[in-house]
């Protein structure tokens, strides 16, 4: 399949008050036509900059990209104009904030919203716009859409808001859509509603998803492919099944390990991540995760280590080889359910 995105050696940063924070640090990834990349993480870890950083929607304080490519349809965004790049925002790539209740604006009707979406990047009347605005609510659930167009956004439900922002995001047909935690404000119910209308609308469009969460029981349902994201760098990167079932960077072992399982036995813990992830202004001398890891060693203090391959499409980042990781994780596993010291 043709890349519909590539992202090469990005480096974000961000200019406080204590010092130049890190946010991203090299990362590279592509995301092909069709297809829904995963970004997982705890908070922190460079998630939602990054989905920033795509849009180039720069926040306060400063933001620059000392180096790196975001290769989107042959171009450059980073060398774009802001003109330029508006041409882009919402027509071709769109996003999906996390908060409904603070991305629509309250004092503006839903329709008048969704019609402003649409004039902005599509040459039609006025009229052809409104009614494209109703094709669009009907295509993500609302009922009596014609209806709905003039209540205002306190009118709605939490879901229902939800469910405006995915069609202003789809009022362009984009290439791409960036759903930055899309279902964190919402109940389990209405979750799995709004996971199967993305689902219905990627298969109708043919959209490209990048899905930012923590939530890996959502990544899990949605993703063909899981990036692990810590400390601003993606440090495991693989198929749905290589990630949960053949983790290969401790960190992604130890997110695991922190979720509760249907299949556990009565008696088995939830592990929890000893510590916090590291300052990003002055980050620790070696593997970034190793004051945290289970399996640190001497040699993590000192090297840094790159993604490297463990499978087809499978790469990770640590100095273990998969066969002693295998074999160091089935040591704590036996030692976590016989509660032994380790």
């Amino acid at each position: 399949m043709q890349a519909v995105l590539e992202v090469k050696q990005l480096k974000t940063q961000i200019d406080t008050n204590e010092g130049v924070v890190k946010a991203v640090d090299g990362v590279s990834f592509t995301v092909e036509a069709g297809q829904t990349v995963g970004i997982v993480g705890e908070s922190g870890s460079g998630k939602s900059v990054l989905a920033h950083s795509i849009m180039q929607l720069n926040p306060v304080p400063p933001t620059f990209y000392p180096e790196g490519e975001i290769i989107f349809e042959g171009k450059n965004l980073l060398n774009l104009s802001e003109r330029e790049l508006r041409k882009i925002r919402g027509n071709e790539i769109a996003m999906i904030f996390q908060d409904p209740m603070s991305s629509l604006n309250p004092v503006f009707k839903i329709g008048d919203q969704l019609v402003e979406a649409v004039l902005t990047h599509q040459k039609m009347s006025r009229q052809d716009a409104r009614a494209r605005a109703v094709e669009l609510l009907t295509d993500v659930g609302i009922p009596d859409p014609e209806r709905r167009m003039n209540d205002y956004p306190h009118q709605f439900s939490g879901g229902m808001r939800q469910r405006v922002l995915i069609a202003i995001a789809l009022a362009c047909n984009p290439k791409l859509l960036i759903a930055d935690e899309p279902t964190t404000a919402l109940d389990v119910t209405i979750q799995a509603q709004i996971l199967e209308l993305m689902r219905d609308i990627q298969k109708k469009y043919g959209t490209a998803i990048i899905m930012i969460t923590h939530d890996l029981g959502v990544v899990s349902q949605m993703a063909d492919k899981v990036l692990v994201m810590y400390s601003g760098r993606i440090v495991e990167e693989g198929s749905v099944e290589d990630i949960f079932y053949r983790p290969s960077m401790p960190y992604t072992w130890s997110l695991l390990r922190s979720l509760p399982r249907l299949d556990a036995e009565a008696h088995e813990r939830l592990i929890n991540i000893e510590g916090q992830p590291p300052n990003l202004v002055s980050p620790p001398k070696g593997c970034n995760f190793h004051p945290r890891c289970p399996f640190s060693t001497e040699q993590c203090l000192e090297v840094d280590p790159e993604l490297t391959v463990r499978g087809d499409g499978h790469f990770a980042a640590c100095i273990l080889s998969g066969q002693e990781f295998d074999s160091e994780k089935k040591r704590m596993e036996f030692a976590d359910k016989k509660g032994v010291p380790q």
